[in-house]
């Protein structure tokens, strides 16, 4: 008889194999469009009720940390539960899956976009996704808006939040901090207002996990392992970081990227959207790698292909690197500072579940937890709201105006170059996801085709 794998002579107790495990994985990694909101549904669909491999109250446990992380929330959602089925080879299996088929995706439309994107065409074709992304995007406010704004006391964190953050620049991370600490200290209150959020709805009772409700041997907190992990994955993070610094200096550009994506991944919290804000406003206006309509473009490229969409990324790095080549061939270079946004974003993501997680499945139940997940959500709400107002003026109109002074700061559109053609794609798009419930990915191709023919027709 031939000698077993690695995989098939592990079998853990509660009987789902790594290469059982590997396949749903890569499942789950080929269904994960629609961001986050479709990515969290259609892992809950087959781990919970098809599957049966997690409880529903251990499920939202873990999201409900997952949400509180920075960085993508779905990508360390599958990260979570691998390693809770599988210790650290489950975790880099289901969380490297989540994000291997968006990378090669969005190489390759990277590489078309660098090349083409100024070709009619190809113009056309991201004129169309941009209308589509917008009426996404205040998809996914009502969305959350709907779960997270339950009382007034959410409203006016949401509405404070979008007023800080748009009207006056406020750092994200501070609207988040305060955010906690208000739902942190309202749960300790008895406050009922912040009352943890139900995800996924009013569906069965929960499902007996094959895990069991105790905490398995390998989940349990130890400091000395939590040490040694903590170690080797900021190892793996930071050390290319610095070696890039010694190496070119803090000015170059792949130290830039380095040093700016690895800000990115501790600070901002509060999920895909509220990242993409954050990255969108730095890489457009302060390091000015794109232009906001390319960081539409990138959008549409990260919600047309499987992944996160913080995937996103990977195509900022490589439009920076492939603008300022450092004596490299540009598509090279471009290549080259794709990964290297893609690396710096995401092994951090694993670092936080491995050294935390633990932790967290220790806290189930804590009332002042979800207290603060309460409110951080709400004040999401109004950082989408920012994101989505953000996006609006640059895909419907062709200029906009700084306004600065008395504390504000955010730009105004100029109402005589709005684009006619934009605003009624975009509408069309909203229609058909509002009113007639059209799935994404044909509202995303049916735009895109309009933009073609709306090009063909001489009217863009």
């Amino acid at each position: 008889m031939a000698e077993l794998s690695i995989t098939e002579r592990w079998k853990p107790q509660h009987g789902v194999s790594l290469n059982e495990a590997f396949r749903t994985w890569l499942r789950v990694a080929a269904l994960s469009f629609g961001g986050p909101a479709g990515q969290i549904a259609v892992m809950h669909r087959i781990l919970v009720e098809e599957k049966n491999w997690i409880s529903e109250g251990r499920f939202l446990h873990a999201l409900n940390y997952c949400m509180l992380l920075p960085g993508p929330e779905a990508q360390q959602l599958a990260t979570y539960i691998g390693w809770l089925l599988h210790r650290t080879t489950g975790g880099l299996v289901a969380g490297g899956l989540f994000i291997l088929p968006g990378i090669f995706a969005i190489m390759g439309l990277s590489y078309i976009y660098a090349a083409y994107g100024n070709v009619g065409f190809v113009e056309a074709l991201f004129f169309g996704l941009k209308a589509a992304v917008l009426a996404i995007v205040i998809q996914a406010v009502v969305r959350v808006g709907k779960r997270a704004l339950r009382n007034r006391i959410m409203i006016a964190l949401a509405a404070i939040a979008f007023i800080a953050i748009f009207f006056f620049g406020a750092p994200f991370p501070l609207i988040i901090v305060a955010a906690a600490a208000i739902g942190f200290a309202g749960a300790r209150l008895g406050r009922p207002e912040f009352a943890a959020i139900e995800h996924g709805g009013k569906s069965s009772a929960a499902i007996d996990s094959m895990l069991g409700e105790a905490i398995p041997d390998h989940v349990r907190p130890n400091a000395s392992r939590t040490l040694r992990v903590a170690v080797t994955w900021l190892i793996l993070w930071l050390v290319p970081v610095f070696a890039l610094l010694i190496a070119l200096g803090p000015n170059d550009v792949f130290s830039q990227i380095a040093i700016f994506f690895s800000k990115m991944a501790m600070v901002t919290f509060g999920g895909a959207y509220a990242v993409l804000a954050y990255v969108a406003q730095q890489a457009a206006e302060y390091y000015h790698w794109v232009s906001p309509r390319e960081m539409l473009d990138g959008l549409g490229m990260a919600e047309t292909t499987p992944g996160p969409l913080i995937m996103v990324v990977q195509f900022v790095g490589f439009m920076a690197a492939f603008r300022e080549a450092s004596g490299l061939p540009p598509m090279l270079a471009a290549t080259l500072g794709g990964l290297l946004a893609t690396w710096v974003t995401f092994v951090p993501c694993f670092l936080w579940i491995f050294a935390g997680a633990p932790y967290i499945e220790a806290l189930r139940g804590n009332k002042p937890l979800a207290g603060a997940l309460s409110a951080v959500t709400a004040a999401v709400v109004g950082v989408i709201l920012n994101l989505s107002i953000w996006f609006a003026l640059h895909t419907l109109f062709r200029q906009t105006f700084p306004v600065r002074g008395f504390g504000l700061s955010f730009d105004a559109p100029v109402l005589s170059s709005i684009d006619l053609p934009a605003l009624l794609l975009s509408i069309a798009a909203a229609t058909a996801i509002f009113r007639f419930n059209v799935g994404m990915l044909v509202v995303l191709v049916t735009s895109c085709i309009a933009g073609v023919l709306l090009r063909l027709a001489g009217v863009i």
